[in-house]
């Protein structure tokens, strides 16, 4: 009597073969829901690119006013305080926004608006920042100059524009 083969199910090698697609499936499943999450939090890709460009030339516009008006600060840090020295031409305004970013940790971000002191001094409080690169931006409020550079190691001072240059 003959024996009747069994299933092909029932066979190890399909399986064997059949292995190796279905891990390369799992794995371009899980891929592709690896990226769906990327995408949805990417910050370098914004929806109103053409917007931010245009805004680029206002942000120049500014930079290059406060040139020709030779204004220049001093921004000092100490402890818990901020302090801003003006020199030049600026006009006169009754605070100050002071921007100060760093490029790795956006947590350490601060945004601060100073108050004037008199005599072209304006001060505020200000969270101590921990040691690294730093951008430091100074603006008026108005909005018709600004002046920025960057900052390496601890925060102690920083000149800004031309007062000095930026250092």
């Amino acid at each position: 009597m003959t024996e009747t083969p069994a299933a092909w199910y029932r066979h190890r090698w399909p399986w064997i073969l059949a292995a190796g697609p279905a891990v390369v499936v799992a794995a371009s499943l899980w891929t592709w829901v690896l990226a769906a999450r990327a995408s949805a939090s990417d910050g370098l890709v914004t929806e109103d690119y053409y917007r931010q460009g245009l805004a680029i030339n206002h942000v120049l516009d500014r930079t290059r006013h406060a040139a020709q008006l030779h204004v220049g600060a001093r921004v000092s840090f100490d402890g818990t305080r901020v302090r801003a020295v003006l020199a030049g031409a600026a006009p006169p305004s009754a605070a100050l926004r002071l921007a100060i970013t760093s490029p790795a940790h956006a947590r350490e971000d601060q945004r601060i608006e100073l108050a004037a002191a008199g005599d072209g001094v304006y001060e505020s409080a200000f969270t101590p920042l921990s040691p690294g690169v730093h951008r430091v931006v100074l603006e008026d409020r108005e909005g018709t100059w600004r002046l920025e550079a960057a900052m390496r190691g601890g925060p102690e001072s920083i000149e800004l524009g031309a007062r000095g240059g930026s250092r």
